[in-house]
């Protein structure tokens, strides 16, 4: 019997803005003037890269990032390293966009909750399930969660930077459940990566996935979650 629920952050719960919307955002901030030809560009070129953290990823990898992009979400210096490495990669039109580029994508204004996020922890909520946040990330995502009115709904945060391990590391979904106070076998991992989030087979979870969508392209994506607490 399913009694509580880890769910993955980015493409699950909330999805980050478009690429374009980033840079936008960034040249907004730092007054870097582009025309319309040199902002495509860098828009593609930061698609290309797979610059923007929780965005498309890396079509292009350049051989020193490597290692580094396998293991970016065990510290907050190893995430920006190895995402302001890949923006450089790009080429970007300005060197003051390196910073304003990272700063904005932890902000909560280029985070967007699916449509069905907040009715769905609110309902589990309301059934008095505890809900746990497994994410790799280099950064602390509470304030988003806060800005968006889910931070109440949430009953505690594993993040892969915080623990010094990743998904799918099953010790960061044990020490979720852990945190929760359930038994593996009790608690449904819901997210949208299957390596990653898969990876709490492992201990015994029951696992569901999401696609991975932009938001206005997944309504309802979270809907079947509830039904799969009657049901497993």
């Amino acid at each position: 019997m399913i009694t509580g629920v880890m769910f993955d952050f980015s493409g699950t719960l909330l999805r980050i803005e478009s690429t374009r919307e980033w840079l936008a955002a960034a040249l907004a901030t730092t007054g870097v003037p582009l025309d319309e030809g040199e902002f495509d560009e860098t828009v593609r070129r930061l698609t290309e890269y797979g610059a923007l953290p929780g965005g498309p990823s890396p079509r292009q990898m350049p051989a020193h990032l490597e290692t580094l992009w396998h293991e970016r979400d065990m510290s907050a210096d190893q995430h920006r390293a190895a995402y302001g490495g890949l923006a450089r990669a790009a080429g970007l039109p300005a060197p003051e966009l390196l910073t304003a580029l990272y700063d904005r994508h932890m902000s909560p204004a280029a985070w967007r909750p699916y449509p069905d996020t907040g009715a769905t922890l609110r309902e589990l909520r309301r059934r008095g399930l505890p809900v746990a946040v497994v994410s790799n990330i280099g950064w602390d995502l509470r304030p988003v969660f806060r800005a968006h009115g889910l931070h109440e709904l949430v009953d505690t945060y594993v993040l892969s930077f915080e623990l010094g391990t990743q998904k799918p590391d099953p010790e960061i979904f044990r020490v979720a459940c852990g945190r929760l106070g359930l038994a593996p076998a009790d608690v449904l991992m819901v997210g949208d990566d299957r390596h990653a989030d898969g990876g709490a087979r492992v201990l015994g979870c029951p696992v569901h996935f999401v696609d991975h969508l932009p938001v206005d392209q997944r309504p309802a994506g979270l809907e079947p979650v509830l039904g799969l607490l009657d049901s497993l």
